[in-house]
């Protein structure tokens, strides 16, 4: 008889963005999702593209009935526990966790994920949600992991919230150290350098690697600080003439806003809008210009044969990359769940 069953096990990913979770799931080969839900018609069109006709298009509340799965994988709407969110936009959406917990109900999967900014594991839904899922028989865990730890080169802290009914949840082990703590037994973090190799540096104009038209101020200031890891800061030492007045008057505090990355660092972590300097550390680090949608697409570890739609606008498939999960961290995850996915496939085949 064969050690593991024949076929995948199941993966339902709510609040689905464009797939980078899904993908990372199903890069390990043991899992083939079977439905999934976006509410942004674009990213729901982007993952139907790269993994199928099940995913539903629309509002979570209008899913009649989750279909059973082995895993359930999502993060809802992450801009109300933003720090960043200081208007308060989609709090409204906090609530959505309930709808998570309709799909465990339904779909009594044995394991779930659940991903968001670190701020939700400091808030009173949180806390609900993980008392609501232990009391259906789940034991709940949750760590803030740092992307770069797991291969992907963009320090991107995230909270990963695991629920199991087949036993403890158990977390990915590093794989990547800092450079001066690689004698931890892994390999150094991965850097931008890495995962921009092969790209030419003047956009192809091919596969997202597009060339933009700044406006001859924004490239004025792009030369004015031409080292890596300068910032806004050096610019208005330099040229206060064309330093926005609000950079001047603020001395303190934004201290990425308008700066460069480095070659050999990990990219800063990769948000809605990297296409514009101005809202933080997203200029290329030797080029003047703000990284691509493809250099920002690597950073994430989207591979290149991930379609990203070239029929859609670019702001919209920026905000698709920004809003992802990193498909390696989420494929890093995948395989600590298959451990006990398959072990207790064993027991109950020895059974």
């Amino acid at each position: 008889m064969s050690r593991f069953r024949p076929s995948p096990f199941t993966l339902m990913d709510l609040f689905a963005g464009c797939g980078g979770m899904t993908r990372g799931f199903e890069d390990t080969g043991r899992f083939r999702s079977v439905f999934a839900v976006e509410w942004d018609a674009a990213a729901a069109e982007t993952y139907r593209r790269n993994f199928g006709d099940h995913v539903l298009a629309g509002d979570i509340k209008d899913v009649e009935e989750f279909p059973s799965a082995d895993v359930v994988i999502g993060g809802p709407p992450c801009q109300g526990f933003s720090p960043l969110n200081m208007a308060g936009v989609g709090l409204e959406r906090r609530e959505l966790w309930r709808e998570y917990l309709r799909a465990l109900d339904e779909a009594q999967p044995s394991m779930f994920v659940m991903e968001n900014v670190p701020e939700l594991l400091r808030s009173a839904e949180y806390q609900e949600f993980a008392d609501a899922a232990r009391e259906r028989g789940y034991e709940v865990d949750a760590r803030i992991l740092n992307a770069a730890d797991y291969g992907v080169p963009q320090r991107r802290r995230r909270a990963i919230a695991i629920g199991s009914r087949i036993g403890a949840p158990a977390f990915p082990e590093r794989t990547h150290f800092p450079p001066d703590a690689v004698g931890l037994g892994g390999t150094a973090w991965r850097t931008f350098r890495d995962a921009v190799e092969g790209l030419p540096l003047t956009p192809d104009e091919k596969n997202w690697h597009n060339s933009r038209n700044p406006r001859p101020v924004s490239l004025e200031r792009y030369r004015t600080i031409p080292g890596e890891g300068e910032g806004r800061f050096h610019l208005a030492e330099r040229r206060p003439d064309i330093t926005p007045n609000c950079w001047l008057r603020k001395k303190t505090g934004s201290t990425d806003v308008f700066g460069r990355l480095w070659w050999d660092r990990p990219a800063f972590t990769i948000r809605t809008e990297f296409f514009k300097p101005e809202k933080g550390r997203y200029l290329h680090p030797s080029e003047h210009r703000p990284i691509t949608v493809r250099e920002a697409a690597r950073c994430m570890t989207f591979p290149d044969d991930f379609e990203l739609p070239a029929d859609q606008p670019m702001t919209t498939v920026a905000k698709q990359v920004g809003n992802a999960v990193p498909p390696l961290l989420a494929q890093r995850i995948a395989e600590t769940l298959l451990v006990q996915l398959e072990a207790a496939d064993r027991e109950l085949i020895a059974a």
